[in-house]
C-alpha cells in the first residue's frame, strides 16, 4: 500500500482538482485506488455532488450514498470556516490520533491511497493541533499543491520549508494556475524551482475551452506514483 497525503499552501489552490487528477490517472493504470477527504467544512448534504467528498466519490466511480461519503469524509461541518471553529459551532471536537487512524487504515496490498488535507498546512483542527501536527502523524509523503497568485512565492516556500523542518518528505509541488492571475506560471514555476533545493516543482494550467489542446502533466508519472 502507497500512501500520499496532498496538501497545500492555503485554501482554494486546487487541492481536490489535483486529488481527482490523480485518482482519474491511476485508476487507468488498473491499479486500485483509495481517495479521502478526512475533515471538510462548508459540507452541506443538499449539494454532496459538488462538494470535494462528491468529487472525490465521483473520480473513484462511486454513488453518491451516505455509507460512500463516510468512507471519505467521516468528519464533515457546515460552517465554511477551518474545521477547528467549525466543529466548535457544532459542540464537536477534532482528535487528529483517530483521524489519523482512519487515513492509516489497511487497504488492498497494492492500492494507492491519496488523503487529501483541508486548507493550508497550519489550518488549526483543535486548539493544539494543526493539519501540519495530522501530517506528521500519518507519516506520508506529500504533494503540494499551491496558487499561482501574487504572494504564493512566499507562501509556498515557507510551506514548504516548514514541512520539511518537520521530516516530511516532499515528492512535488504543483503549481496550479489561480484564476485571473497577472502572474504568469511558468516564471512561478521557475522562480519557485530555484528554491524548492530539488523537489520537483509542475505547471498546471487552468482547464478551460482555451487550454483545452494544451498537454496537461500526468503528475502521478512525475511523482513516482505509476
Amino acid at each position: 500500500m502507497t500512501n500520499l497525503f496532498v496538501s497545500g499552501a492555503g485554501t482554494e489552490v486546487g487541492k481536490t482538482f489535483v486529488t481527482t487528477m490523480l485518482i482519474n490517472e491511476i485508476r487507468k493504470t488498473q491499479r486500485p485506488v483509495v481517495g479521502l477527504k478526512p475533515v471538510i467544512s462548508g459540507f452541506s448534504d443538499d449539494d454532496v455532488g459538488r462538494s470535494d467528498t462528491g468529487l472525490i466519490l465521483e473520480a473513484m466511480g462511486l454513488e453518491i450514498t451516505l455509507a460512500n461519503i463516510e468512507k471519505v469524509s467521516p468528519w464533515r461541518f457546515r460552517a465554511p470556516i477551518a474545521p477547528m471553529m467549525a466543529a466548535t459551532l457544532e459542540g464537536r471536537e477534532l482528535d487528529i490520533y483517530e483521524i489519523a487512524a482512519f487515513c492509516q487504515m489497511n487497504t488492498a496490498p497494492n492500492c494507492i491511497k491519496i488523503i487529501e488535507g483541508v486548507g493550508g498546512v497550519m489550518v488549526p483542527l483543535t486548539n493544539q493541533t494543526t493539519v501540519l501536527d495530522l501530517m506528521v502523524e500519518v507519516g506520508a509523503p506529500l504533494l503540494m499543491v499551491v496558487g499561482s497568485y501574487l504572494g504564493t512565492l512566499s507562501h509556498t516556500l515557507t510551506a514548504l520549508h516548514t514541512v520539511q523542518d518537520h521530516g516530511l518528505k516532499v515528492l512535488g509541488i504543483v503549481v496550479s494556475e489561480s484564476l485571473n492571475s497577472e502572474v504568469p506560471l511558468s516564471e512561478t514555476q521557475a522562480t519557485l524551482s530555484h528554491f524548492s533545493h530539488g523537489v520537483p516543482v509542475i505547471e498546471l494550467p487552468r482547464l478551460s475551452a482555451e487550454v483545452k489542446d494544451k498537454k496537461i502533466p500526468s503528475i502521478a508519472r512525475l511523482i513516482g506514483l505509476i
